[in-house]
């Protein structure tokens, strides 16, 4: 389904941007528009494919998930990358992963608790059928994590 956004749509998506929580009724409110407004066009962008879903940001910090690395996987064929992601799918502290061009093959981000937790994820990724070898680089700080910034430079 190929949707175009327009104004109303936009301002939408901004208000949900900025709080996915927050009640049709009090978007529709500020918007000067009727609830089943809100409603009947976040459904169509949820049909097109444009929304898909909520989620929450949590602070893993608090959760003492401390360690962020991120690790360049090199495979030994490239025709077994998607075996490789379903495998990684399955280590819950592999938070993102990418198939990428150039170095390596999957680029992962990775959440642990300290240094001894990483490298036991890490010798786990290694130890994946066709993973030739990993190289990890561990972030020092998060400076920038919004997955949604680019919806302002979305132009209509």
């Amino acid at each position: 389904m190929n949707y175009q956004l327009d104004e109303i749509d936009k301002k939408i998506l901004d208000f949900l941007v900025e709080n996915t929580r927050m009640p049709f009724t009090e978007i529709a409110k500020q918007m000067d528009v009727s609830a089943g407004t809100i409603h009947v066009r976040v459904k169509k962008m949820e049909d097109a494919g444009i929304i898909l879903g909520s989620s929450l940001n949590i602070d893993y910090g608090k959760l003492d998930y401390h360690f962020t690395a991120f690790i360049g996987i090199l495979l030994t064929k490239s025709n077994r990358t998607h075996d490789v992601l379903k495998e990684l799918s399955t280590i819950p502290n592999v938070i993102e992963a990418s198939v990428i061009s150039g170095k390596y093959n999957i680029f992962v981000k990775v959440r642990a608790k300290n240094t001894e937790d990483a490298k036991r994820i890490i010798y786990q990724i290694d130890d994946i059928q066709d993973v030739m070898r990993t190289e990890s680089m561990i972030s020092m700080e998060e400076f920038l994590s919004d997955k949604n910034r680019l919806i302002d430079a979305v132009s209509i």
